[in-house]
């Protein structure tokens, strides 16, 4: 049945908390800005990606070994850190949808329970990774000297790594209040400490003794550590009131449900890409020459400026229509996602017509063998395609995560990825013998398709559907002022 334009997303018994709300706590904004929403989300996301650079680059200063060790165990955080996508994926859609619906104290709720659900789910992956690093490290094929350095750094990032799952869900709460700006600061002033404490405990400056891959960990649990501490500050001061756990009394457990119901399909949609695009590597590995796995591995980096702006837009996006669904404006939910689409596709085919005419300068910065230039100058034009199709996915998924719509895109994803992106890069690249174009046909034919799915799904109202039966569904016991 076709929900109404102005359909209410949340149960009425929480209609009256709004009035409820502490006068000292900002109400959510009535306007969100696309982009003002997304450009401190981009410097943030670049920010990030320069922290893990930044500590490769130091430490292959101090032994080239030392830096593929922490490359290596960040694999294993990464992947043990999915956990983490299923609180904070949840966490932005539930709150997001209150504010919407003008549900002050039932956003508050949902944000103290996503601080606990993170430093839980922390705190037994801390434990995790100092008692079995090195069993994991061996797993993932780490040995000899790379396999102690990672195991060294794994050890004393691993066990705090809570911290950065506390500073996630703070991240979040911001984020769904339309606060972009904060976690970025804080963020940039991470990224220069960080650069700061690497540079003088790798390298041994102001007295220190050179502590090569112990120094880069400790610089990194200290800069969380303050990130924490600035965070948490903040949350206080411009959004929440510490006495907001108490909110958890009764223990919310429709809530709870809710943000597995929600966050569990959000996590295993990106878990199921990342396996996907492991057991392509592996298959490719074999069947690939030595400068075409070369020129993928410039490519992929190349590339990733093409869609980043696509990431943030994405995240915006999902904000915006989170509050709009929240408030029961499908139309204007719709509208917004479109909008933030098309915005985010003129980006990214713009610059990927740009890489495609500066290609070969562009490869040229990484190596001057004419044999990986020429290989992957012809991946740029099939990359066009790719980044049509990617750029689809990452907005309109978004906007369907916000409006909680999360089995349809997981569903796609484990038919087309597996179908079109790893049997297709079997069939192309091996079977067929096309190599890396065969490769780069198939990555590309997976993300159109699931593109054009995604695209039906957002113009249709079958998502409209699907959140009012899986997403701020809370009950009067719940949600009633106490």
């Amino acid at each position: 049945m076709k929900a109404t334009n102005k359909q209410s997303a949340v149960s009425p018994a929480a209609s009256n908390e709004t009035a409820s709300a502490s006068p000292e706590t900002p109400s959510v904004p009535q306007e969100l800005h696309l982009l003002r929403l997304a450009w401190p989300m981009l410097v943030e996301t670049l920010l990030f990606m320069m922290l893990g650079f930044v500590d490769v680059f130091v430490l292959s200063r101090y032994d080239d070994l030392a830096a593929s060790g922490i490359n290596t165990a960040n694999q294993a955080v990464s992947v043990l850190t999915i956990v983490f996508t299923v609180f904070s994926s949840a966490g932005g859609i539930l709150i997001t949808q209150h504010l919407g619906a003008g549900h002050r104290k039932a956003a508050s709720r949902i944000a103290a329970l996503s601080l606990t659900l993170h430093l839980i789910a922390g705190l037994l992956v801390s434990l995790l990774l100092l008692i079995f690093s090195r069993p994991l490290l061996s797993f993932i094929g780490a040995k000899g000297q790379i396999l102690t350095f990672a195991e060294q750094y794994l050890s004393i990032v691993g066990g705090f790594l809570f911290f950065q799952a506390v500073m996630n869900a703070m991240s979040g709460i911001f984020r769904s209040h339309g606060m972009t700006k904060l976690p970025m600061l804080v963020t940039v002033g991470i990224n220069l400490l960080n650069t700061l404490l690497d540079t003088i405990l790798v390298l041994g400056l102001l007295g220190f003794p050179k502590m090569g891959v112990a120094g880069v960990a400790i610089a990194t649990v200290i800069s969380r550590v303050l990130g924490v501490i600035l965070m948490t500050i903040l949350l206080f001061r411009h959004i929440e009131k510490p006495s907001l756990f108490r909110l958890l009394k009764p223990f919310p457990r429709r809530e709870l449900i809710m943000f597995f119901r929600l966050g569990v399909p959000s996590a295993l949609e990106t878990f199921l890409y990342n396996l996907s695009q492991l057991v392509i590597t592996s298959i490719v590995l074999n069947c690939l020459s030595e400068q075409e796995l070369v020129a993928k591995t410039y490519i992929q980096n190349i590339t990733i400026l093409f869609y980043i702006f696509s990431v943030s837009i994405g995240q915006a996006a999902q904000i915006i229509v989170g509050h709009r669904v929240g408030a029961g404006e499908y139309t204007a939910a719709r509208q917004q996602g479109f909008h933030a689409y098309k915005i985010a596709l003129a980006v990214a085919i713009t610059a990927s017509l740009v890489g495609i005419l500066l290609r070969e300068p562009l490869i040229s910065l990484f190596t001057e063998d004419r044999t990986v230039i020429s290989l992957a100058s012809g991946i740029f034009i099939i990359n066009l395609l790719l980044e049509f199709g990617r750029t689809t996915n990452l907005v309109l998924i978004a906007c369907l995560r916000g409006a909680g719509d999360v089995f349809y895109p997981t569903a796609c994803a484990i038919f087309s990825n597996w179908l079109l992106s790893v049997g297709g890069s079997y069939v192309l690249a091996v079977i067929c013998g096309w190599g890396l174009y065969g490769l780069w046909i198939a990555l590309a034919a997976d993300e159109c398709f699931r593109g054009l799915l995604m695209l039906l799904r957002w113009r249709g109202v079958r998502w409209q559907n699907a959140l009012s039966k899986r997403s701020v569904e809370t009950p009067e016991t719940t949600l009633q002022d106490t």
